[in-house]
């Protein structure tokens, strides 16, 4: 579905108290005039003091800012599922402020939501994710033509307890990890038939059949689970995300699909002959 933090004036102190006294003298005139000359003319801009900027307190469960806290709408206690969840999470997601996956991570318990941030996983630097890909009992869900329809499987889930590994990143993102990581081809590839449109609806969708990683795994962990009261209570604070943001400036955001079916798509058609053929089967709703 922001951690970048500066650490320049602790290193410009520390700099300046390793100096001798005798490094540290010098003429005022002359240093002023060396460092306009380095500084292009804005060698006074060094004088002026450094503003530290605080971030805002976050709220430790759903890892919003406390203000903006999420809580009220997660379910009061864990939901109890026999099913494990595994999220390998492209790393560009996790300075993303609008993400889903801490809101999942947050309903579940934390033996059954792990999260793996990486392009490439291999059995040696991952060996607990390797093993999972390894289980017979492990699905990834990624459509495809080689993938099953997960509602139509002839599997009883409740007799055993099963993985599931979710990619989340854009759909980019996601494919370019699914085809250059070999582990992901061991376990089934799933993917869901008949899911909802999705509600989250301040981000945009390549189609409008295409999901959140939440929703995604809401409505797996509903199949798998026949359970489809998991599916609502995972979704309650999605929602109230998305109404939240609307309410304060947010524009709903419609698929690349929908855009380009009602010729609303107002960025420059690209060049790439691949992604123009991708953008014609969009139109077409042939499948990508």
């Amino acid at each position: 579905m922001d951690t970048q933090c500066g650490d320049l004036s602790a290193l410009s102190i520390s700099d300046k108290s390793s100096e001798t006294p005798a490094e540290s003298i010098c003429n005022a005139s002359t240093c002023r005039g060396e460092h306009e000359d380095n500084a292009g003319g804005f060698g006074e801009l060094s004088q002026l003091p450094i503003e530290i900027n605080e971030r805002r307190p976050t709220c430790l469960r759903c890892g919003r800012p406390q203000k903006v806290c999420l809580c009220p709408f997660l379910p009061a206690c864990h939901l109890e599922v026999s099913t494990s969840l595994y999220i390998v999470q492209h790393p560009a997601e996790e300075s993303r402020v609008l993400r889903t996956v801490p809101l999942l991570a947050a309903c579940l318990p934390p033996e059954k939501c792990k999260v793996f941030v990486g392009r490439r996983f291999n059995e040696e630097r991952n060996p607990e994710l390797a093993a999972v890909c390894q289980d017979p009992r492990t699905l990834i869900l990624y459509p495809g033509p080689e993938a099953g329809n997960l509602e139509d499987m002839n599997v009883d889930f409740s007799a055993a307890p099963y993985n599931v590994i979710i990619i989340d990143g854009t759909w980019s993102q996601a494919k370019d990890m699914f085809h250059r990581n070999a582990l992901f081809r061991l376990p089934k590839q799933v993917q869901l038939n008949s899911s909802p449109s999705s509600q989250y609806v301040i981000r945009t969708q390549p189609t409008n059949m295409c999901l959140s990683t939440l929703e995604c795994a809401a409505v797996t962990l509903a199949i798998m689970e026949k359970n489809k009261a998991i599916e609502e209570l995972l979704l309650r604070p999605l929602k109230a995300l998305c109404s939240f943001q609307l309410q304060h400036g947010a524009q709903v955001h419609h698929s690349k699909e929908h855009l380009l079916r009602n010729g609303m798509y107002d960025k420059p058609m690209p060049k790439n002959k691949r992604k123009i053929k991708r953008m014609e089967r969009l139109v077409s709703n042939q499948n990508i």
